[in-house]
């Protein structure tokens, strides 16, 4: 079996409360594959626990106040593994978040992330792991020291995501300085009254 990613959502699958990739992804495709989800279920009988498109599978479980829980698999990944894996996050998140409810799971989302990690391993493979082996990881695992990992990362992804909207934007304004110059030079009268870009050769410079 091979886990993609595994996440809760709320208000009826349409909102991605916590989300773990055990599979490098870029971001865009996670956030398409999960925006999918609520647009699958609809269609389909409410007694079905996955669904398939062309490319992945969503093994899924509705828990209480509109939650789901959630995995998405390759398509060749072994279903009944899969919702064994189920099962046990299920168990998992009502025993870390205290709740079923949106407001816990928010406040407990990087303990539930550290729970998803003792169940999957990097790579989207199964632990051989007990509900109760879990809390008593989890209880020996230094939170705050992980906590602070987590906030870094996300600050860096941030700050690359800054970087490129930046260099996008100066681009695009190069572009528009560029077309803003040809044009210019398109309205300057070349000797023997031919309008246009003269022969010299002049070449626009980028800021």
């Amino acid at each position: 079996m091979v886990v993609l990613s595994a996440s809760i959502l709320s208000q009826n699958g349409t909102k991605p409360i916590v989300s773990r990739q055990f599979i490098e992804m870029p971001r865009m495709r996670v956030e398409g594959l999960l925006a999918a989800f609520p647009k699958l279920i609809s269609s389909i009988n409410r007694q079905h626990t996955f669904v398939e498109t062309d490319t992945v599978r969503y093994v899924y479980q509705p828990l209480e106040n509109g939650l789901y829980l959630l995995l998405i698999t390759t398509k060749s990944s072994n279903i009944v593994e899969d919702l064994g894996t189920l099962r046990l996050l299920a168990k998992v998140v009502p025993d870390v978040a205290t709740g079923l409810n949106e407001k816990s799971v928010s406040e407990s989302m990087f303990e539930l992330i550290f729970a998803f990690d003792e169940v999957l391993t990097p790579g989207g493979y199964k632990e051989d792991i007990a509900l109760s082996d879990i809390r008593t990881n989890l209880a020996m695992d230094s939170h705050e020291e992980k906590i602070a990992i987590m906030m870094e990362n996300k600050k860096k992804e941030e700050a690359r995501k800054a970087m490129e909207d930046r260099a996008k934007m100066i681009k695009e304004r190069q572009m528009e300085n560029l077309k803003n110059n040809l044009m210019g030079q398109g309205n300057t009268t070349a000797p023997g009254g031919m309008a246009g870009i003269g022969g010299g050769g002049i070449t626009p410079g980028y800021e």
